[in-house]
């Protein structure tokens, strides 16, 4: 699924012309993943995690739309079905290459601890937690789009950068709060997407501040 979107004829001039054109299609990072997943901090938080503030245009599959109709069509899911992707981010043709990807999973029960040293834990959702290359962030779901009654889904959604060459360097944090920042705008509109009840219990705007 990983690749270029723009993909154009060669011949003379071919290489700059393909360029050209893949830089007048970008779009801006509150444009991607459908337009409505993006908040303009997590655009913000993008151009920290890829040096970009412009970017391929999401392919139709990869909306925060459609990512909430295939879990509402997949429903129930158990844990060991893994992840499912939600939508791929790329900076344009043409310029240092920077893949991120944002899934989605249903987990059985809530989330605790930390993945790893590198990891920090955050106040948000049900579970939280940030590294420099990469974020969780799991909410509680209750929503009549997912057939409950009573009880609540409990959805985690990831944001992690593809194909480091090394260890990022982070030594003000900016990274750790950028993967936040973007794991929890994709996690709210998912939970508006489904209707979850009181937003899953996110608030509006990314909480920071360790655990």
């Amino acid at each position: 699924m990983a690749g270029s979107l723009f993909v154009g004829a060669t011949g003379c001039g071919g290489d700059e012309d393909n360029t050209s054109k893949a830089a007048d299609e970008a779009v801006t990072g509150t444009q991607l993943c459908g337009g409505n997943a993006m908040s303009a901090d997590a655009a913000k938080a993008l151009k920290v995690m890829t040096g970009s503030s412009r970017f391929e245009a999401s392919g139709k599959k990869y909306t925060v739309a459609q990512a909430a109709e295939n879990l509402v069509a997949e429903y129930p899911i158990t844990p060991t079905d893994g992840t499912e992707d939600a939508c791929l981010v790329f900076t344009p043709v043409g310029t240092p290459e920077v893949e991120l990807k944002i899934s989605w999973r249903v987990a059985d029960e809530v989330s605790t601890g930390v993945p790893g040293e590198e990891f920090v834990a955050l106040k948000m959702g049900e579970w939280a937690v940030t590294s420099p290359e990469k974020a969780l962030l799991q909410f509680a779901c209750t929503s009549d789009k997912l057939g409950q009654s009573a009880g609540a889904a409990h959805i985690e959604i990831g944001v992690q950068r593809w194909g480091m060459p090394k260890k990022p360097d982070d030594e003000n944090g900016a990274l750790k709060d950028a993967y936040a920042t973007v794991a929890h705008s994709f996690s709210l509109a998912m939970a508006k997407e489904l209707h979850c009840e009181g937003n899953g219990g996110l608030p509006a705007r990314p909480s920071l501040d360790p655990a």
